[in-house]
């Protein structure tokens, strides 16, 4: 009877995996034109508009920042937020002119919810970056990326044509690849992705949470062009970028500066150390910067302050110890914080 089941169970798997759906991807623009910057959108070279927020210093600028957002998150969250200073404010008041835009498939950009497709995304910042290269051709460019927009930034960066950034900044990067995931997760991804792409499970009960700020993380809740349902395919497509970038993490030439921090419940510690072993090996211009008390959206956490601190006098000078200390043996007390 067990090997009747069994047999029976396997051929219901492969008849449904024959007749499987794919993975939905975002339809391109209209057509393809030359990237520019307008006054409150980026045009990319499909022909999509993106909304774009700014922060200006008061005086005249030193550097040019353009900051990625993550996973279901848009630009709002460089701005001021409930119980944090925000990125944009912040940098700006240190002398940076800031931009943030929201990536395709995310905010008030167009296709909200559908995954855009990792080369896109990667396309379109590089895009951006050349931009902001030509605008301000004597200031330094610096980008810095939160979760999939710190694996958006490493996929771009580590292309064959890498767009002339400065320096970069992951915070939290998303490299939980597939080799650093049991299986079972990798098993459902594809069979959900495959058979049921538009499903949206909750992910309430998971008992995870992504910072100590309470009131920001309400803020997110009660904000509509947050996504909080997520489809399947979304998740699959965003795997596929957090696979690229914990190998390609290795290959970053450009002045980068990692953070995590211990409380993390997002990117696990394995995948980070696997990614950060791979990254820090051998390369003088690679720092990791750990926090004790740093939580997955660390750049809207209670120590928000401290962290953005630290990213100022990193792009201020790239050789610097941040005035936090939380460069000092940084590998070492994370290999140890999950032991």
């Amino acid at each position: 009877m067990r090997r009747i089941v069994a047999t029976a169970g396997i051929a219901v798997i492969a008849v449904l995996s024959l007749s499987a759906c794919a993975p939905r991807v975002a339809p391109p623009g209209p057509g393809p034109t030359t990237p520019q910057l307008l006054d409150s959108q980026f045009q990319t070279s499909d022909g999509l508009n993106l909304p774009v927020r700014k922060w200006m210093p008061e005086t005249d600028p030193t550097g040019v920042v353009l900051a990625v957002h993550g996973f279901n998150d848009y630009s709002k969250s460089f701005d001021v937020v409930p119980g944090a200073p925000g990125v944009g404010p912040t940098l700006a008041a240190q002398g940076y002119v800031v931009f943030s835009y929201d990536q395709r498939g995310f905010g008030e950009a167009p296709h909200a919810g559908l995954w855009p497709g990792k080369d896109v995304l990667s396309a379109d910042f590089a895009d951006f970056i050349h931009i902001l290269d030509q605008t301000y051709p004597t200031l330094p460019v610096y980008a810095l990326g939160v979760s999939m927009g710190g694996a958006v930034i490493t996929a771009a960066m580590t292309s064959s044509t890498p767009p002339p950034a400065d320096a970069i900044v992951l915070v939290a990067p998303a490299v939980w690849s597939r080799d650093t995931m049991p299986l079972a997760y990798r098993v459902s991804l594809w069979f959900g992705a495959h058979l049921f792409p538009g499903a949206k499970p909750s992910g309430r009960g998971l008992g995870r949470r992504a910072s100590d700020n309470i009131e920001m993380l309400r803020d997110n809740s009660r904000d509509q062009l947050f996504i909080k349902e997520t489809r399947i395919d979304s998740i699959y497509g965003l795997t596929n970028l957090m696979d690229q970038a914990q190998q390609s993490v290795a290959r970053l030439s450009t002045p980068t500066l990692y953070l995590y921090g211990a409380k993390d419940q997002i990117i696990p510690k394995n995948a980070t150390a696997s990614a950060l072993e791979k990254f820090l090996n051998e390369a003088s211009n690679r720092r990791l910067a750990f926090y004790e008390n740093g939580w997955h959206m660390m750049l809207r956490d209670l120590q928000a302050d401290t962290v953005l601190s630290d990213i100022a006098r990193y792009f201020d000078d790239q050789a610097a110890f941040l005035p936090s200390g939380a460069d000092m043996e940084a590998f070492d007390r994370l290999k140890a914080s999950g032991k």
